[in-house]
């Protein structure tokens, strides 16, 4: 079929996209919620949902007075000078709004946080990865953060994700830490989104060429309980309308919003500055009696991340073990991370692969495919640039993700054990598999496969009384669409009619 036209408004598309697909991302910003000390597979997340009403927003309020009712979508973030150095990743980013006639951005504000992960290869092939910590402009970090060790001849590769609609990366103003850090935000005037760079097409051909000297070696990725390959970043049965985007950093942040890198060192800062306020909160007290101990809670923020929906929710639901190194950040325990996840899938995704296509929104320029912005998006990722044939269209792209069964049929196959893994998002779906199926539902009309095949999403989805989905079923494409009054939206409140029935008892409420 004839590829139809995709334009659309850029400017409204690119924030109705993030209020839309928010709650479709991995977004385990936990404000209002316990600390995670290590993300942990099988744990079940409370999600930050920006258009999710109800106590969970007005604890975020809470817990960031300053940030406003509707908080700016659009953010800046400033890069320190000389970034790829050990003294660059450990002086923190700072995160200030890209509009100052609007209200202020704040990174405690899960709908505003923005996150940094980088990658530092050695010249013998050793891989380390390292969180750069951003924190609010005109505030001190809430615990010191830790220096890297960048050895002599290192290659830094550095990657940015953000949790809500326009991240904008900006030199500090001492120096031109852009060039410096060769960083990548999308093309002149038209940003990615929630994704930029620095120096990661340097990073990934350093690395491979460790790899082809064996000097770097990258883990077989095993099989996975269905008999198939384990899964990577570039299979169908894990993308969705933006790929290898987002990053799976971890920041702390306490009751007055300082941001600290997520390491025992920062956890016991933290705590032992909880201590004092509760003290001094008794001392001033006319009834001798401490403040809640909620008040000087440590909080948990994290990136809505793909690679974090893969790495820490669907691997573990298949059997399976993502590419981990030791973060210095983290105590040097083992972590995935992006520059990990497309090594891997670089070396071992077999056909079909599923590389960032034209219709991505983060690739879109006004509103219209971009063959020069896709191809910049991919170099920050390991992929190579848009080829010949069906090699980046749309259309194509949108067939193989809904037709093969390589792609959303493998998660319909694989029902039995998602439905046993916990759900990401509570708030969308009470298991894995409800999310995984809301996210494709969102996907097809996201990339805009409607318009591109001219058929009705074949994700039909089943919801509770609650809104949460509950099962789906999947039509073939080009099926005519479901009759009215079935549900197809994974937030509607009414209980939807499907081809199948809706098994179990209502979801549970999202966990605080």
């Amino acid at each position: 079929m004839a590829r139809k036209n995709l334009a659309q408004p850029s400017r409204t598309s690119r924030r109705e996209h993030a209020r839309r697909w928010k709650r479709s991302k991995v977004s385990l910003a936990l404000i209002g919620g316990p600390v995670i000390l290590a993300v942990v597979a099988g744990s079940v997340f409370a999600a930050e949902g920006r258009d999710q009403p109800g106590p969970r927003q007005n604890r975020a309020a809470a817990a960031q007075p300053a940030a406003a009712a509707e908080p700016d979508p659009n953010c800046t973030l400033l890069v320190p000078d000389n970034p790829l150095t050990a003294g660059g990743l450990a002086t923190p980013y700072r995160l200030v709004a890209a509009d100052p006639a609007k209200e202020p951005c704040h990174e405690a504000n899960p709908d505003q946080s923005a996150f940094v992960e980088a990658a530092i290869l050695a010249p013998n092939g050793k891989l380390t990865v390292y969180n750069p910590l951003v924190t609010d402009k005109g505030t001190r970090p809430a615990a010191r953060t830790a220096r890297p060790s960048v050895p002599r001849g290192s290659t830094v590769g550095i990657w940015f994700g953000f949790n809500s609609a326009d991240l904008t990366l900006r030199t500090s103003g001492r120096a031109d830490s852009l060039a410096q850090g060769k960083c990548v935000n999308g093309l002149p005037g038209s940003v990615f989104g929630q994704f930029a760079y620095c120096n990661a097409p340097a990073f990934f051909r350093a690395a491979n060429t460790r790899i082809a000297e064996g000097h770097l070696r990258i883990p077989a990725l095993g099989r996975a309980k269905d008999g198939l390959p384990c899964p990577t970043t570039r299979d169908f049965s894990v993308v969705d309308q933006d790929g290898s985007d987002n990053v799976v950093t971890h920041y702390l942040a306490d009751a007055h919003g300082r941001i600290a890198q997520n390491n025992a060192a920062s956890r016991a800062a933290l705590k032992k500055a909880a201590r004092l306020a509760n003290r001094g909160d008794r001392h001033h007290r006319h009834n001798g009696k401490a403040g809640s101990a909620t008040t000087g809670a440590t909080k948990d923020l994290a990136n809505g991340s793909d690679n974090l929906l893969l790495t820490q929710f669907m691997d573990p639901a298949l059997g399976c073990k993502p590419f981990t190194v030791p973060d210095q950040s983290g105590d040097g325990h083992a972590t995935s991370a992006l520059a990990l996840d497309e090594l891997s899938a670089a070396a071992d995704q077999k056909k079909p692969i599923a590389l960032v296509p034209q219709n991505d929104p983060m690739t879109l320029v006004d509103g219209r495919s971009s063959v020069a912005k896709t191809n910049a998006y991919r170099a920050g990722v390991d992929m190579p640039a848009v080829g010949a044939g069906a090699d980046g269209d749309g259309a194509a792209f949108c067939t193989t993700l809904f037709r093969d069964p390589a792609g959303i049929q493998r998660v319909f196959k694989d029902k039995t054990l998602f439905e046993k893994a916990p759900s990401p998002d509570p708030a969308t779906a009470p298991n894995l598999f409800g999310f995984l199926v809301s996210r494709a539902n969102q996907t097809f009309t996201n990339l805009g496969c409607d318009r591109l095949l001219g058929a009705a999403d074949p994700v039909i989805l089943t919801t509770n009384a609650n809104g949460l989905v509950t099962d789906a079923v999947l039509t073939a494409l080009s099926q005519t669409p479901p009759p009215a009054g079935t549900n197809t939206s994974p937030t509607a409140p009414a209980k939807a009619t499907s081809p199948t029935s809706v098994s179990g008892s209502p979801s549970p409420k999202a966990q605080q």
